[in-house]
């Protein structure tokens, strides 16, 4: 059953909730999104909070998907360009299925609704976001129609002796 997607829910506990279970879960599991295992919901609780301001202030909008059961099930974060020479394109943040929902082509799915709903943003002509290299994620985004852009080597250091590239992805919308 595909997961249903919506634009800017309404925020509550269930969500934040749902969310910091899910960015945990994903990070437990290998996925590249911000932190490295064993990761703890009290340490990604201020990366959501932080989130969550940018959403209250405008400068950010959510897509979440729910799953069959109504759980949180994958996440972007559609972000706003403030600076003047680059307002017509936007970030795509913390790209996110859940483990047990992965190999079904929601991912795809996901990226597909972020891009409908930067389409229906006045001005916005393109997505970039950015990924860790070494896992393959590249090809992934790819497939999406994603074009690597750039790639700063060595830029995250998951620890000591193991650095990635940052890898900058665009897709534009025209």
């Amino acid at each position: 059953m595909p997961l249903t997607f919506t634009l800017d829910p309404a925020i509550d506990a269930v969500l934040r909730d749902g969310i910091l279970d899910l960015w945990a879960d994903v990070t437990n599991a290998g996925g590249a999104v911000g932190f490295v295992p064993p990761a703890r919901r009290e340490q990604i609780r201020p990366e959501v909070v932080r989130h969550f301001v940018a959403l209250a202030e405008g400068r950010s909008r959510l897509l979440v998907g729910h799953d069959e059961e109504g759980r949180v099930a994958a996440t972007a974060f559609l972000t706003f360009n403030t600076h003047p020479l680059m307002t017509h394109w936007l970030w795509l943040y913390t790209v996110m299925v859940h483990p047990r929902h992965q190999g079904r082509g929601y991912g795809q799915d996901l990226l597909t609704a972020a891009a409908d709903a930067a389409r229906g943003f006045p001005g916005i002509d393109a997505i970039r976001l950015t990924c860790r290299g070494g896992l393959g994620l590249e090809r992934f985004y790819a497939s999406c129609g994603y074009k690597e852009v750039g790639r700063v080597p060595g830029a995250i250091r998951v620890e000591p002796g193991d650095d990635r590239d940052d890898v900058i992805m665009l897709l534009p919308l025209a």
